[in-house]
């Protein structure tokens, strides 16, 4: 049997002792509490008192100024930061403008989209599900429901007339396919 180095316990014990916090709406102690959502701080003197703040902030990093590009709203200069969600454009002029540049790239993108075949309303969109998968839905959800896997190109199938055909990235080339379950038609590009 070995030995117990009781030095370990107690040096882990001090990493584990929490400094005093003071709220600075009240000036009473901010203690951890628990929610749905994960541990954060909170005013001990609540309900008098509503203050919080997230455990871990998560603010972004500055990575790199772009010298050669300026924010096309405050005419600033752009910065590569690193965020919450990964890495990102934004301008350097935060928290006064909120210009990110992924934002209307997405835009340009969806202005290429063509019109809802189903309800002849709204247009196509490109989303992503949770696990950060594209997907093409119409923008009027959820009265319409319409929605795509692969992006759709505005020609009318051949076969069957249908607005709009998706392009399919195959091993041999890209593939224009009819949508529609009942056609299917597969044209070549």
């Amino acid at each position: 049997m070995s030995k117990i180095d009781h030095s370990l316990f107690s040096a882990n014990k001090h990493a584990l002792e929490k400094e005093y916090e003071v709220c600075p709406q009240c000036g009473s102690e901010l203690v951890i509490r628990n929610s749905k959502s994960g541990p954060f701080l909170g005013c001990a003197s609540y309900p008098q008192c509503d203050f919080i703040r997230p455990l871990v902030q998560h603010e972004s990093n500055e990575i790199k100024v772009l010298e050669d590009s300026s924010c096309p709203q405050c005419s600033k200069p752009l910065v590569v930061k690193n965020g919450r969600y990964g890495m990102f454009i934004g301008c350097t002029g935060y928290p006064d403008c909120h210009y990110i540049a992924n934002d209307n790239e997405q835009k340009e993108q969806e202005a290429t989209l063509p019109a809802c075949p189903k309800c002849k309303k709204g247009h196509l969109v490109a989303r992503s599900n949770k696990f950060g998968k594209v997907f093409y839905s119409c923008h009027s959800y959820p009265s319409c429901k319409y929605t795509l896997n692969n992006k759709p190109v505005e020609q009318p199938c051949p076969k069957c007339d249908w607005p709009i055909v998706i392009e399919r990235h195959m091993a041999n080339g890209t593939l224009l396919q009819c949508p529609q379950k009942s056609c299917m038609h597969k044209l070549t590009q």
